[in-house]
């Protein structure tokens, strides 16, 4: 079977090492790398790592996502896109100071939609998850979005059976809270957002959870960088926390984390246990620079320092 892994809004990544990066200065970087970008392609990235079979899916248009795509299809991951015409994919730039330890990432909005746009989408999504049970969505919407036309896609695939998980901010996490029996995994500032609660501790993730759970009838992880990850369903609470490790880029971690769970799932492992897996595929990926860079190794002994609790 097959992980679906759907990015509305992709983007070529370009990303520059730059030391001592300031504001108003001028800078030559060290080191710079090209991507096919987007939360839902790192995702993908992970299943395949991991050992799963991802396809990707979302919007392309213009010579960059004809860039893009190509790039995908080098790194041998299947795709299925929903092609615009006369529109650009959009382009970001991720900027690494090594010496501050700061990440600046300056993400362009996405090209303009049309309700055709979203059909064309919906028919194509019906198509490509023919054969997949998990499916994710991942990241923002592109500009001018229709809420409801998300919303639509994702109760379809639900009511076709489909297991989906979300893992998105803004529009387009307000949207999803709203479809019943949907998967939320977003990160500690973003359920704060959602739930208009400050998120410190892992209690605190414990209680966003709780209340979101309750909203869509569904499961919530909750992550929460160096403190680990919290995962809310309607009988359990579990927390899993991940060793100190030398972080060099938090860029991607989180799909990396949702990666490692798509796969974990697909495989028959319970709750607790994907969220193990999960936090060490995050965790890896921190060790290194972009999304989807780790080693099968890494993990492996990742996975063997993951401390989990039942709460």
């Amino acid at each position: 079977m097959t992980i679906l892994c759907v990015t509305p809004n992709p983007a070529i990544d370009r990303t520059l090492i730059v030391h001592n990066f300031a504001k108003g200065g001028v800078f030559r970087p060290r080191q710079y790398q090209y991507d096919a970008g987007g939360k839902g392609i790192n995702t993908a990235r992970v299943v395949a790592l991991l050992g799963g079979q991802a396809i990707c899916a979302g919007f392309l248009g213009g010579y960059s996502g004809q860039h893009l795509a190509k790039m995908l299809e080098t790194s041998g991951i299947q795709s299925h896109w929903t092609w615009l015409d006369d529109r650009e994919t959009r382009t970001c730039v991720i900027l690494i100071d090594p010496v501050s330890g700061l990440t600046t990432v300056i993400n362009e909005p996405g090209p303009q939609l049309t309700e055709d746009d979203w059909q064309k989408l919906h028919d194509d999504l019906l198509i490509a998850a023919d054969d997949s049970v998990l499916i994710s969505f991942s990241g923002s919407l592109p500009s001018n979005s229709c809420p409801e036309s998300f919303i639509d896609i994702l109760t379809e695939l639900m009511q076709l059976g489909k297991q989906v998980w979300v893992d998105a901010s803004g529009a387009a996490l307000s949207a999803a809270v709203h479809v019943r029996g949907i998967a939320i995994k977003i990160n500690d500032e973003e359920a704060s957002h959602l739930t208009n609660t400050p998120i410190r501790l892992p209690i605190d993730a414990v209680t966003a959870g709780q209340q979101i759970s309750a909203q869509i009838a569904g499961t919530v992880i909750i992550t929460l960088g160096v403190q680990g990850a919290v995962l809310v369903d309607s009988d359990q609470v579990w927390y899993a926390l991940p060793p100190k490790i030398a972080v060099k880029s938090n860029v991607g971690a989180g799909d990396s984390f949702l990666g490692g769970l798509l796969v974990a799932l697909e495989q028959g492992d319970g709750l607790p246990l994907a969220l193990k897996k999960a936090t060490a595929a995050g965790s890896a990926n921190a060790l290194s620079i972009g999304g989807g860079c780790f080693t099968q190794p890494e993990f492996d002994t990742m996975v063997r320092k993951i401390q989990l609790v039942r709460l």
